[in-house]
């Protein structure tokens, strides 16, 4: 692994080769107490993002009105059943994600990609601010034809706001939702178990419409948690 270039992403060929063992799962989400894994309550559905350290990307979704459920996982790799360790050493091809389940009549698609744009610079390849590395891509993965027409509509959108504001092109990765891996249980909603730890989610200030979710993330960097992350 010396050497290994972390913003290069490995070949399928080259990628760790994971484990049968699906990571166990806690049975309540601890912010809104609800499941975590499936079967979720009909009529839900679920997207999910990449942007950045899970962390606060997590919280940005979970504080969204109309979410039923949120969990930390890995996804857009090769290496099945991944370890935090694995996806931060570059061999995975997985993207620290978070699934998002949510209430269609009380949340749009539409408003939860407005949350995603919004707390992020989707332009920096595989980095996100200070974090760098093919897991903190950005990337939308779309689990209907019409998740994938409105990401698509909203990223050309976007593009044009911050084409005007002197951003380069989006790097968003867009692609239909692969297997989604469940994230080790000290993930799991990390900033509210841990309300002084790491978050690196902070968007370009830069709204997608009128009514913008905002970007920034108060809480700071600490010791730990930073050279973690």
């Amino acid at each position: 692994m010396f050497g290994f270039a972390k913003t290069q992403m490995v070949a399928p060929d080259e990628a760790l080769p994971g484990r049968a063992e699906p990571m166990p799962v806690p049975p309540r989400h601890a912010v809104l107490g609800t499941p975590l894994a499936p079967p979720y309550p009909d009529g839900t559905e679920i997207a999910e993002f990449a942007l950045g350290c899970f962390w606060g990307a997590e919280r940005k979704f979970w504080e969204t009105p109309g979410v039923y459920s949120t969990s930390a996982g890995y996804e857009g790799g090769y290496t099945p059943n991944p370890t935090y360790e694995e996806v931060c050493g570059g061999r995975t091809g997985h993207t620290e994600t978070v699934r998002v389940v949510y209430d269609p009549a009380k949340v749009a698609y539409t408003d939860l990609l407005r949350v995603f744009w919004e707390s992020h610079d989707p332009t920096q390849g595989m980095r996100q601010g200070n974090d760098v590395g093919t897991q903190y891509r950005s990337a939308i993965f779309y689990h209907s034809p019409a998740q994938r027409a409105e990401a698509e509509a909203s990223r050309d959108a976007y593009q044009q706001v911050l084409k005007g504001a002197g951003y380069g092109p989006i790097t968003t990765q867009l692609a239909e939702a692969p297997d989604f891996y469940f994230a080790e249980d000290y993930h799991q909603q990390y900033l509210y178990k841990n309300p002084n730890g790491y978050c690196g989610i902070g968007g370009t200030g830069l709204p997608l419409s009128d009514q913008s979710s905002g970007g920034s993330c108060p809480t700071g960097l600490t010791g730990d948690d930073a050279s973690a992350h």
